[in-house]
């Protein structure tokens, strides 16, 4: 399957009451709320390619490395998705995690990196591994394999903290 192939079978990003729904959490976070959503939640604040507008996303933390420290992200509606088109034109950003400011940089991460950090989540989150490759149209069986070929297809995001380890790496694309 090619990359054109799984982007095409992606869901729209949705409309009305569930857009209302899923932007639920942005409206937490402006009220302060963030740290209700643990480690699980950040907020990504990056800048519009086309409007230079500020634009701010709430995206699910698929792993955390406190030592580093950075957060991998998913963007589950494919390579098209605003956000994920804004940090591949402007890569230096900022994130909120809890009630905490980071400066980041984004590294975009190649379809092997993504096999293992999906197999990884679906261990450690096997039903909402499942539900959300459902959602995104990615068939998988339950077994790692899947996971792992779902995980290709998906692009990941590492955003690492300015001066940390990943600070002279080069980007990928």
């Amino acid at each position: 399957m090619t990359d054109k192939d799984t982007t095409h079978r992606r869901p729209r990003p949705p409309t009305g009451w569930r857009r209302l729904a899923l932007r639920l959490p942005l409206l937490l976070y402006r009220a302060g709320l963030g740290p209700l959503f643990g480690k699980r939640l950040l907020l990504l604040h990056h800048t519009g390619r086309v409007s230079d507008l500020d634009r701010m996303t709430v995206l699910e933390v698929v792993s955390f490395d406190p030592a580093e420290p950075s957060w991998t992200v998913a963007a589950g509606f494919g390579p098209r998705a605003d956000w994920y088109l804004n940090l591949c034109a402007q890569p230096k950003t900022l994130i909120r995690f809890g009630n905490r400011p980071h400066a980041v940089t984004a590294h975009f991460l190649p379809p092997e990196a993504g096999a293992e950090i999906m197999a990884d989540y679906a261990r450690r989150h096997p039903r909402t591994a499942r539900r959300l490759c459902a959602f995104m149209r990615l068939p998988v069986d339950g077994g790692e394999a899947s996971f792992r070929e779902a995980g290709r297809a998906i692009p990941f995001v590492r955003l690492a903290a300015a001066g940390g380890p990943d600070r002279d790496a080069p980007e990928q694309s």
